[in-house]
């Protein structure tokens, strides 16, 4: 798991810990010292800690004059356990929300698993985008099952054509706003 890093193609864009309206702002990392591990094993010291056991993620990129954020997640989303999701949003969701951001695009290709539990920080979430969005691009089918069997889709916009966004590396981070904003809208629409 270790070896597992965030994306960093876009920091000649932006970096979150040299963003002053970034949660993560100041944030000095190691690249010697592996000092956070998920159930023993080590991860790689990049991803950023939100104060979960099991969860951690990256900025990879925030614009605060479009009023968007493309989050990075890795590790085991445990709401039963470990309550990830009150870390999210009180360590990373409400910071930005704070700075206006509404569109979140969570990008899912490093979650291993999802337990759930009960809906009230994504109804929270929900209700603080207003007229923005979340969209969780690239999720494991079964984590999309859980969420499903949770009701979280009716807080968040998952599957489909979110799924099928197997370059977004390729894209810049304004591109791919745009190519999930048109399919949000669409849904909406």
């Amino acid at each position: 798991m270790h070896e597992i890093e965030p994306f960093y193609n876009w920091e000649k864009h932006y970096i979150a810990s040299e963003d002053p309206q970034s949660p993560f702002y100041g944030r000095t990392y190691d690249m010697t010292h592996y000092t956070h591990d998920i159930y023993g094993y080590y991860i790689h010291p990049l991803w950023d800690e939100i104060g979960s056991e099991t969860l951690y993620c990256k900025i990879l990129f925030a614009d605060y004059h479009r009023r968007f954020v493309i989050i990075e997640l890795f590790g085991e989303w445990n709401d039963t356990l470990h309550n990830d999701i009150m870390y999210l949003k009180r360590q990373v969701i409400d910071p930005l929300v704070d700075r206006q951001i509404n569109k979140f695009i969570l990008i899912g290709e490093n979650i291993l698993n999802f337990h759930g539990s009960d809906d009230s920080y994504y109804e929270e979430w929900f209700e603080d985008v207003e007229d923005g969005w979340i969209a969780a691009v690239n999720f494991r089918d079964f984590v999309e099952s859980e969420w499903k069997r949770y009701r979280l889709d009716y807080y968040m916009n998952f599957g489909g054509t979110l799924d099928e966004i197997d370059n977004w590396r390729t894209l810049k981070p304004g591109a791919l706003f745009d190519l999930v904003n048109g399919l949000i809208v669409r849904r909406l629409g």
